[in-house]
């Protein structure tokens, strides 16, 4: 007994012993050790892991039978990503209440769930912590006049205000053709899917039906610029409107004029572009004032959202290729908005300029780039482009190997590609025809261009513990 006792306080000091050796620290739970570009990632994937449940579990969402798993992840994620890529017609396929489900995840895709928190622990009264800052809104660089609790408030009072304003307008818009009681759901869901650049149609033929009603495009047009913008720049805006009232002088910051000239400079070009690639083509048989209209409306959704008045499949290759770069660049950062984002593509031209005029670090109105932001920028437009590439060659691929390409498939299958990317959701034709890897692919592009290339690879890094910084030595390389 003696010697059991003594075996027994041996193993005890031996327990004591590896509790002063480990890590005196207490252990961060499993919530706190994720990043915040992990939380961001996590948030949306779990919004579409529960909307693909959704749509194969809820009762009433379908007219006939329901969709299969894949299909049901492939519209849950399109639906969630504020994308617009379908396998299936939305306008006659789903049920009212299917709609209504899939309007319900393009919301939350479109503001984000982070965002829904940020609002929820601000009205609470909570103070948010440091990482609760980094994960929500990052506005203390770009524009430090702005309040991160003023704007996460703002963020869904101006998107309930634009949406209601929307529906409201395309409520006039749609009741004069389709009748008052008829219209009120059109209406509705395209406000909401508008805004969201989503692309998301209750009429099987998106919106070719309202070609010729600027009392529906009008309102559309302004609905996807709105939600493209950014909410930055949507908050600063109305600041700006608020010092004209009050008579005193608000200067916007160089993110938001380069959000506004870039996209007005987009948009100016894309329409007069496609006003002249589609004159004698899909838009020969339109009136004067509704080509010109068309052609504005085309240069809009290409970039974001994905409503089309014209069948893409008969377009010339030019409006096409035109397409897929206006579908590359999307919205502005903090935006609804897919792609490389506005403020990236004027980045890369002011860096451009100033290497033309030999200048070392790139300036516009008087204020300087920092060299941190110009390589961020650089590095995004980098890693898009090579995800493209790499899901191109593979979607086309994969489509050839069995057997499924078509005549001039590859600037398809590349068109696909890149609205998938741009989170924009216009196609060509191929969206029901892909083969299951083919779909897999488009999802994983509709994801990576939501939540973004550079925070997708950042979830994917494991935190470890912070090393001594330190570089090696510098040696030139030649360039051109």
């Amino acid at each position: 007994m003696s010697r059991l006792k003594q075996l027994v306080r041996l193993w005890g000091r031996a327990q004591e012993g590896d509790r002063w050796l480990a890590d005196p620290r207490p252990k961060e739970s499993f919530w706190r050790r994720l990043s915040p570009p992990q939380l961001f990632v996590g948030s949306f994937l779990l919004l579409i892991l529960l909307g693909t449940i959704g749509l194969k579990t809820l009762p009433g969402l379908y007219t006939g039978t329901p969709l299969s798993w894949l299909d049901a992840l492939f519209t849950a994620t399109s639906a969630v990503c504020v994308t617009g890529l379908t396998v299936v017609d939305t306008a006659t396929y789903f049920t009212p209440w299917g709609q209504a489900f899939i309007l319900l995840l393009i919301q939350l895709g479109g503001l984000g769930i982070i965002t829904f928190t940020t609002v929820l622990i601000v009205a609470l009264g909570r103070r948010l912590s440091l990482r609760q800052q980094a994960l929500a809104v990052s506005v203390a660089e770009a524009a430090p006049h702005v309040d991160y609790r003023q704007l996460a408030r703002d963020v869904v009072r101006f998107t309930f205000l634009i949406e209601a304003i929307g529906a409201l307008l395309l409520y006039l818009g749609f009741g004069l053709k389709l009748g008052w009681e008829a219209a009120l759901w059109p209406a509705v869901f395209h406000a909401i899917s508008a805004f969201c650049n989503a692309g998301f149609s209750v009429f099987s033929d998106s919106l070719t039906g309202f070609r010729t009603d600027p009392l529906v495009l009008v309102p559309v047009m302004l609905l996807i610029v709105a939600g493209g913008l950014g909410f930055l720049t949507l908050e600063e805006l109305y600041l700006w409107r608020k010092s004209i009232r009050v008579r005193r002088r608000f200067r916007l910051s160089l993110h938001s004029r380069l959000v506004l000239v870039t996209t007005a400079a987009l948009l100016a070009i894309g329409s007069v572009f496609f006003v002249v690639f589609e004159w004698h083509v899909t838009l020969r048989a339109l009136p004067l004032e509704a080509k010109l209209l068309n052609s504005l409306f085309m240069s809009v959704t290409a970039r974001t959202a994905g409503f089309n008045t014209i069948d893409y499949g008969q377009a010339t290759e030019q409006t096409n290729v035109l397409t897929i770069l206006l579908m590359f660049v999307g919205g502005s950062p903090g935006s609804t908005a897919g792609g490389v984002k506005t403020t990236t593509l004027a980045l890369l031209v002011l860096l451009a300029l100033s290497r033309l005029r030999g200048q070392e670090i790139p300036s516009c109105w008087s204020r300087s780039v920092p060299h941190e932001v110009v390589q961020r920028a650089v590095g995004l437009f980098v890693v898009a482009v090579a995800v493209l590439m790499l899901a191109s060659f593979a979607l086309t691929a994969s489509e050839i190997e069995h057997g499924v390409s078509a005549p001039g498939g590859f600037l398809k299958y590349l068109f696909e590609a890149y609205s998938a990317f741009g989170t924009v959701g216009l196609s060509m034709g191929v969206t029901p025809s892909l083969t299951p890897t083919g779909r897999w692919i488009i999802i994983l592009l509709m994801f990576i261009g939501r939540v973004g290339p550079l925070t997708f690879a950042a979830a994917l890094v494991v935190r470890r513990r912070r090393t001594p910084q330190f570089r090696y030595a510098y040696e030139d390389v030649v360039v051109g």
